[in-house]
């Protein structure tokens, strides 16, 4: 007979479907965890396309300031979800559960992760910035290394959700502070959401400036542009 520990939580249920959880599930049962929403996606930019493929026809048009984007699935139910709860009802217990899942989409981890960070006094009200608990939990699946100090957010803006894509940039010119540093050729910034990249491109430049040669973006969720054929 398997030994239970007198302090788990009697008769668990998934936190999506409420459904009884197997004594080898988690938080969430096999059934929610293969209906995330992950289509075939373009390796590059990280649109929805119709085939998996390292490049699509918008990277090839406008190529992005990174090298490659590795997303955990669409930004839809159930993932949008659970981010939500992650990001605004302080359940950042489910950082590290959701950074194993992207952990095993990404093939050739950074050496050095670097989470998008927060105005300080967005992340007091908040209470954590959900990029930082993201890339910690991910640089322990990964045996890479998280870099908290050297990225600084200087400008408190409006939040980027509230924003069309020329807004994003122009909120985003230059509320961010990359430390001079030996930084290693390959770097990956990690986000919770990449809605239109205004973010990460910004970020892009910065690291570009300082040397790095290749930048990966790792993200939960991902808010697809239409779907391409790239064919």
């Amino acid at each position: 007979m398997t030994r239970r520990s007198i302090f788990r939580w009697p008769n668990p249920q998934c936190g999506l479907c409420r459904l009884p959880l197997r004594d080898d599930d988690h938080l969430w049962c096999q059934t929610c965890l293969t209906s995330l929403p992950q289509p075939p996606y373009c390796q590059h930019c990280g649109a929805t396309t119709l085939d998996a493929s390292p490049h699509c026809g918008f990277c090839l048009r406008t190529p992005p300031h990174w090298d490659r984007l590795v997303r955990l699935g669409e930004y839809g139910f159930p993932l949008n979800r659970l981010i939500q709860q992650f990001k605004f009802q302080r359940q950042f217990w489910l950082g590290p559960p959701l950074a194993r899942l992207l952990a095993a989409q990404i093939t050739a981890p950074a050496p050095l992760l670097l989470p998008v960070p927060l105005h300080p006094w967005r992340r007091l009200l908040r209470g954590f910035n959900q990029s930082t608990v993201l890339a910690t939990a991910l640089a322990a699946s990964l045996n890479t290394t998280v870099d908290t100090q050297s990225l600084r957010r200087i400008q408190r803006a409006l939040p980027q959700h509230q924003l069309s894509r020329q807004a994003r940039l122009q909120n985003l010119q230059q509320a961010f502070i990359l430390k001079e540093r030996k930084w290693p050729e390959h770097v990956a910034i990690v986000d919770d959401v990449v809605t239109t990249g205004s973010t990460v491109s910004v970020l892009s430049r910065l690291l570009r400036e300082q040397g790095v040669r290749q930048i990966d973006i790792y993200c939960l969720g991902f808010t697809p542009p239409p779907k391409v054929s790239v064919r």
